[in-house]
């Protein structure tokens, strides 16, 4: 299966975790910028439920800036790749100078994103946190660090496109995994869209801003 887009994914993601059974109580969908915030847009609209956001950012190996050896936010949850860590070399405060560099960026992105779209409170509610696919897994454990100490009672990750041992690994550190393909082999996300271009600030932007807009009146005269 591919998706023609991630709108089209996101849609078809809302679908599959309707038919799965919400948690009780009103929740919040949370997406990860950019590439998941018109994935996460359909569920929330679908769910009507607020859209709010985690920024995570890879933690990449020296030299090596694909190969991720953690991922933190910005509010500074931070998860690390043991495995990786265990083979690479890493010069002296390389971890933590890489960490803070990283969790800067992610602050910067927040902060531009939080210009439309307060923070939510999470506290006692369900959360969905949405991706338009996960490879790793990284940057999503550390963003569902970041919606537990936000006060979240249950934690989804949904997602069109999981690994099946990337699957397993957050199913053991969320309450439920919701995906509509589960490949093996894996090759890329973008493997799995038509349409995988790259989502831009000033995109992610308008899609918060969006999501904040009540929606439009009916026309005079219209069923």
């Amino acid at each position: 299966m591919r998706f023609r887009n991630r709108t089209q994914a996101g849609q078809m993601l809302a679908d599959l975790v309707v038919k799965s059974g919400l948690p009780s109580g009103p929740g919040v969908v949370v997406g990860l910028p950019r590439g998941g915030l018109p994935v996460a847009l359909e569920v929330a609209r679908r769910l009507d439920w607020p859209l709010d956001v985690v920024v995570a950012r890879k933690i990449g190996a020296p030299e090596q800036p694909e190969l991720g050896i953690g991922a933190i936010t910005a509010s500074g949850k931070r998860i690390l790749n043991e495995e990786a860590l265990r083979w690479c070399l890493l010069p002296p405060g390389y971890l933590l100078h890489e960490s803070e560099r990283q969790r800067r960026r992610a602050g910067d992105l927040e902060r531009r994103l939080r210009s439309v779209l307060p923070e939510i409170s999470l506290q006692g509610k369900p959360v969905i946190l949405v991706d338009d696919g996960i490879a790793t897994g990284m940057t999503v454990r550390a963003a569902l660090l970041d919606v537990l100490a936000r006060g979240a009672c249950v934690r989804i990750v949904a997602s069109p496109v999981i690994p099946p041992e990337t699957r397993d690994v957050l199913a053991r550190e969320s309450d439920r995994v919701l995906a509509l393909q589960l490949p093996r082999p894996f090759q890329a996300v973008g493997w799995f869209y038509d349409d995988f271009g790259q989502v831009s600030d000033e995109e992610a932007v308008q899609i918060l801003a969006s999501s904040q807009a009540p929606p439009a009146a009916p026309e005079r005269g219209a069923p």
